[in-house]
């Protein structure tokens, strides 16, 4: 079986070309030593050093040579928008402080994962929240290198 063995970010310039993709969920991105399946049905087992937040666009370099890309998967998401910056800040600090991951789009609006509870916390601070479907990436934290998750 192959073997994943690191993970290489997408700002790596000695980047090769992969041979296979993997799709997967936010929650099943966050790793150190599975059994997946990539997009094509081959099996093989991710076995990192340590558990590793996987990003959208990240390769896995096999042991064996080669590598496999890390594509994000389609999930239920929210996507919150207020009509002032003043108003997006708030928002944006009311789901930090309940340490929920937050994707910033580049059009301001803030991408979170689908949970109706808080759709009524931004909907009650007067947010337009709009559910949907879509890759969820979330930002990685400012106290580490953007792979990984620690406290």
């Amino acid at each position: 079986m192959r073997r994943a063995i690191e993970l290489i970010p997408p700002s790596t310039a000695a980047r090769e070309a992969a041979r296979a993709t993997v799709t997967l969920s936010f929650e099943d991105r966050h790793r150190r030593r599975i059994r997946l399946i990539d997009d094509a049905g081959e099996p093989f087992l991710l076995d990192l050093p340590r558990a590793t937040q996987m990003q959208h666009g990240d390769l896995l370099r096999l042991e064996a040579g080669g590598s496999i890309e890390v594509r994000a998967a389609v999930e239920p998401v929210l996507e919150a928008s207020c009509t002032t910056i003043e108003d997006t800040a708030r928002i944006a600090w009311h789901i930090g402080n309940r340490h929920t991951p937050v994707q910033v789009l580049a059009n301001g609006r803030l991408r979170l994962r689908h949970d109706h509870v808080l759709k009524d916390m931004l909907l009650g601070l007067g947010a337009r929240v709009d559910e949907g479907e879509a890759p969820f990436a979330p930002e990685s934290g400012a106290y580490h290198s953007g792979h990984g998750h620690a406290h």
